[in-house]
């Protein structure tokens, strides 16, 4: 059984999405940023960058002492090679899936998530920082865009670098960006959207809409954190 605290952002319906995928048996440990169970010390042991989401696998491979995981790439690639699915098994497959499992990661995960920070949750609006982060969520777009022109899926088939972006692309529209104008981006959107796995993860996060907080409330739990919340 794997334990998996989660919370209902895109990095942690990436892991839904991978777990329904892959058919593991979990449980979820529902870890609410907004009210901060994020420093709670028995999360930190498990996630010490004090980030969702994270695992617990009871079962692994080869048996012993459960092994924990943070950091939602990480995560994709601890179930793709526990499972044996989700990622290619020859050398270029494997190298494809992985380099743009690292391109969400390192690329379109920052940029969108600083393109949502300061177009809706920073109490100042600054034109410069929105400007700066919607138009590299654009370019980023554009380069998944011309990356699926020739192909169903980032990687060939259907594989852990589909599922890293694709939650990161469902709030286009608060991105500031219209799906019509990166057409190939858009027929995968729909495809991965339609997946009987993907429409039971995104089921999960239904479960915790009454426990959302007001943003003003968790503002300062989410984007003061300094030197000092770790040290402390």
């Amino acid at each position: 059984m794997i334990e998996l605290y989660y919370w209902t952002t895109p990095n942690g319906h990436k892991v839904t999405m991978a777990l329904e995928e892959v058919e593991l048996p979990y449980t979820i440990v529902p870890i609410n940023i907004g009210t901060g169970d994020q420093f709670k010390p028995e999360f930190l042991k498990i996630s010490p960058n004090n980030r969702i989401p994270a695992i617990v696998d009871h079962d692994p491979v080869g048996g012993g002492d459960p092994i924990s995981v943070f950091e939602s790439g990480a995560i994709l690639l601890y179930l793709a090679e526990k499972t044996g699915k989700l990622i290619p098994t020859d050398v270029r497959g494997r190298v494809e899936a992985l380099q743009w499992l690292f391109w969400q990661m390192g690329g379109l995960g920052p940029m969108a998530g600083q393109n949502h920070h300061f177009s809706q949750y920073a109490p100042e609006k600054i034109p410069y920082a929105i400007d700066r982060y919607v138009n590299e969520t654009g370019r980023l777009y554009a380069v998944l865009n011309k990356r699926l022109a020739d192909r169903e899926f980032v990687a060939g088939e259907y594989s852990i670098a589909d599922i890293a972006a694709y939650p990161w692309i469902v709030p286009y529209d608060l991105q500031g960006q219209k799906l019509d104008d990166f057409p190939h981006l858009k027929r995968w959107f729909e495809a991965i959207q339609s997946r009987p796995a993907t429409i039971r993860a995104y089921e999960k996060a239904e479960a915790f809409k009454s426990q959302q907080v007001d943003m003003e409330k968790s503002r300062s739990l989410l984007f003061n954190q300094s030197a000092t919340t770790i040290q402390k």
